[in-house]
C-alpha cells in the first residue's frame, strides 16, 4: 500500500508534461485515443501547446477537399495563434491558403507540396508569413515566377526553399524566371531544391551570385546546366550539389507527386464520423 501511495498518478501529471509526451505521439493518436483515456487528457490534448507542429502531410495524400479544409481549420483554431509548423499536401483551393495565412503570425515552416494554389493568391496573402524561414512549394503546378518572388520580397528570413517538380510538369518550359526571382529576392537562402527545373547554366549561375550563403543546391534532372563538379568545387567549395545527373530516374517523391489518391493503410478518410471536427 506505500508504495501504491508514492505512485504518481497519470492524470495528476502537469499539463505541461503531458504536451511533451503527446508531441512524440502520431497525428491520429494525438486527435482519436488521447481524448478517449479521461477528461484530463482531453483538455490537455485540446489546448494549443499539443498543435505548435502541424503535420498531416501523409494522411492528406488523396483526401477530399472538403475534409481536408475542416481539418485544418480545426487543428489550426486548436493552435490558437502559435502555430510554428505546418505540413499538408494538396490544397485544392485559394481560400484554405487565405484561412491559413491569417494564423500564420508565429509559422515557420511550411510544406505545401502537390497544392493547388495561385500566384493571386500567393501574393496577396504572403504579407502574412513574413516568419517563414523554410517554404516547400513543391510540384504545385499553377503557381511561377510571380509568386516565388512576392515570398522572396515578403519572408526575409527566408533560408531553405524547396521548389521540385515533376519531369512530366516541365517539358518543353523554360523556367529561368523562377531562376531569376529566386536570384533577385532570396540573398539569404542556405537550401534550395529545384529538381527537374528546365533552367540553363545562365539561370544557375545567376542563383549562385545571388544567393552566396547557400550551402545546398539540388540541381537534379536540370539537364541544360553544364557545371561540372571541378566548376563547383573551384568557384563554391562551401557548396554541395546533387546533379544534374540522376542515378535512378527520379527519387520516390517524385513518382509519388503524381499518384495522386494513394494513401498509407495506416491513415484513412473512411468512416468520417470518427474524426472530431471541433
Amino acid at each position: 500500500m506505500e508504495m501504491a501511495s508514492d505512485l504518481r498518478r497519470w492524470d495528476e501529471l502537469i499539463p505541461e508534461a503531458l504536451s511533451l509526451i503527446f508531441n512524440s505521439l502520431s497525428f491520429k493518436e494525438k486527435l482519436t485515443a488521447v481524448p478517449m483515456v479521461c477528461k484530463p487528457w482531453s483538455k490537455v490534448v485540446m489546448g494549443s501547446d499539443c498543435w505548435r507542429e502541424i503535420d498531416i502531410e501523409e494522411w492528406s495524400n488523396g483526401c477530399q477537399s472538403q475534409h481536408l479544409d475542416q481539418m485544418i481549420q480545426m487543428l489550426v483554431a486548436r493552435s490558437g495563434g502559435s502555430m510554428r509548423k505546418l505540413c499538408v499536401s494538396e490544397l485544392q483551393n485559394d481560400m484554405i491558403f487565405s484561412f491559413i495565412a491569417e494564423h500564420a503570425n508565429a509559422l515557420q515552416t511550411l510544406r505545401l507540396r502537390r497544392s493547388g494554389i495561385s500566384d493571386s493568391v500567393v501574393e496577396q496573402t504572403i504579407g502574412r508569413f513574413s516568419n517563414i524561414t523554410f517554404l516547400d512549394l513543391s510540384y504545385c503546378g499553377k503557381i511561377g515566377s510571380r509568386s516565388l518572388k512576392a515570398i522572396g520580397m515578403n519572408c526575409k528570413l527566408l533560408t531553405g526553399l524547396c521548389r521540385n517538380i515533376h519531369p512530366s510538369y516541365s517539358a518543353g518550359i523554360l523556367m529561368n524566371d523562377e531562376a531569376d526571382a529566386i536570384a533577385t529576392t532570396m540573398p539569404r537562402l542556405k537550401h534550395l531544391e529545384i529538381a527537374y527545373h528546365i533552367i540553363n547554366s545562365q539561370g544557375a549561375l545567376q542563383i549562385l551570385e545571388g544567393c552566396p550563403e547557400l550551402e545546398f543546391m539540388d540541381l537534379r534532372g536540370c539537364w541544360d546546366v553544364q557545371l561540372d563538379d571541378k566548376f563547383f568545387g573551384e568557384k563554391f567549395p562551401k557548396l554541395n550539389v546533387l546533379g544534374p545527373s540522376v542515378d535512378d530516374c527520379y527519387d520516390e517523391d517524385l513518382e509519388d507527386s503524381v499518384k495522386f489518391g494513394c494513401k498509407s493503410d495506416k491513415l484513412t478518410t473512411s468512416n468520417w464520423s470518427f474524426w472530431p471536427f471541433s
